[in-house]
């Protein structure tokens, strides 16, 4: 295989050129899709808790927002590139049209790492980033979120901030805010949930009982957990997760036949996911290297970690059994992959189809706040059901209809709202 350092912007391009040739778009269209339409790149120098000073990288990409407001996380990692940054700008645009909300796509992210950073440097970076970009967000332009390592409480330090600067009250600049300051009810749940509303769609495709499944899920953060909860409610068995480790610097597997607990594993996970795995010993879990989770004779697999998860080096470690695959997380196969799982007939609901549960509530949270009218929790994961179920079922029929892979199918949805959206508004 090739030994080219793995670039997920390229990933998503290429992926895009694809639904472009399906779809038969003309260049100009191409050209104006294929890259972001602005990008912001900025140093923010922060006084540490030591009295020194540190610069760190920050960035903001909006791709497109010809559906809307720019939507789309902030995420805090060392790893952080400004491509992995544009990528999941991209993803987002598609996102937000598969599942047909009046938003287009964004993304941001500061190269860092939370652990080593105590709260009050976290909130100076946060107020920093908000300070960078205050005049080329908000809620009429582009709209942030949590995504990985950022939470609510980073949110609200950001709302503060770009409230302070703006002189007034700006609720919906931001989403997954705590819920006593605006945020929604069920946001914590949405992502997770929202995969498992689209794999209990797709079991009902397969002819299959979510009571006669088991899983198997990378990552243990807040999507994955989520996921875990209601696969669990719905009858299914997860057999393994798979966590990253700071102190050893790797990942994880946390292998139990019989079915995990999940309150005994959140008991001893720390806020970023990890599990603890002299506890988990204790507790009776095999630990396995952290790949291990994608071997397992299981019927469904969650990648709900990071990008680049099941590539062409790794896809055929996949055990014979697994029917399903449901993208938690943003990018998480690669092409050379996605090829393999498609002979193999394994049904694959891609990324941003699956995980769009994040940015649905996070819209539903925008228009509460933009309104100040909030709704019960019910409410909003009953509307959260609906939209997810459609967008699964338009997915689908269009597969159907086409001959097309749900990942194609999706994209070619996705793909043509933007690009109609561009048309009308004279831009192509």
């Amino acid at each position: 295989m090739s030994s080219k350092p793995f670039n997920p912007f390229q990933m998503a391009q290429q992926q895009f050129d694809k639904v472009a040739e399906i779809l038969g778009l003309d260049q100009a269209t191409r050209d104006l899709l294929r890259v972001p339409m602005r990008e912001y790149h900025f140093s923010l120098p922060i006084r540490m808790d030591d009295g020194g000073f540190k610069v760190f990288r920050g960035f903001r990409i909006q791709h497109n927002d010809a559906r809307g407001p720019g939507k789309g996380g902030i995420r805090f990692h060392p790893q952080e590139t400004v491509d992995t940054v544009r990528a999941l700008s991209m993803w987002m645009t598609w996102k937000c049209a598969c599942v047909n909300i009046p938003l287009g796509g964004s993304k941001g992210g500061i190269v860092c790492s939370p652990h080593s950073l105590s709260m009050t440097e976290q909130e100076r970076l946060c107020r920093a980033w908000v300070r960078a970009v205050a005049r080329d967000v908000g809620p009429v332009l582009d709209v942030p979120a949590p995504d990985v390592m950022t939470n609510a409480q980073h949110m609200l330090w950001m709302l503060d901030e770009f409230e302070h600067i703006h002189g007034g009250k700006y609720p919906g600049f931001i989403t997954g805010k705590p819920v006593g300051m605006g945020g929604s009810l069920g946001r914590t749940e949405a992502t997770g949930y929202g995969v498992v509303f689209t794999i209990r769609e797709a079991l009902k495709e397969l002819g299959a009982k979510a009571a006669d499944t088991k899983a198997a899920v990378q990552g243990f953060g807040n999507v994955a957990q989520y996921a875990i909860e209601l696969y669990q409610q719905i009858g299914g068995k997860v057999v393994c997760v798979s966590c990253w480790d700071e102190g050893a610097q790797q990942a994880f597997s946390f292998l139990k036949k019989d079915g995990i607990d999940l309150a005994a594993l959140r008991k001893i996970t720390d806020r970023f996911g990890s599990i603890d795995r002299k506890k988990a010993a204790d507790l009776g879990y095999e630990i396995a290297p952290g790949e291990a989770w994608l071997e397992q004779e299981v019927d469904i697999l969650i990648p709900a970690a990071l990008e680049h998860s099941i590539t062409g080096e790794n896809v055929h470690k996949i055990d014979r059994r697994v029917r399903l695959i449901a993208e938690g997380a943003n990018g998480p196969t690669t092409p050379e992959a996605d090829h393999v799982l498609q002979e193999r007939n394994i049904f694959t609901i891609p990324d941003f189809l699956a995980n769009a549960g994040g940015v649905t509530c996070s819209y539903l949270e925008q228009v509460q706040s933009n309104m100040n009218y909030f709704w019960e929790k019910d409410e909003v994961l009953s509307k959260l059901d609906v939209m997810m179920t459609s967008a699964f079922i338009a997915v689908s029929d269009t597969a159907k209809k086409r001959k097309l892979s749900m990942r194609d199918a999706a994209y070619v949805i996705a793909v043509a709202r933007v690009a109609q959206a561009c048309k009308d508004r004279g831009w192509v």
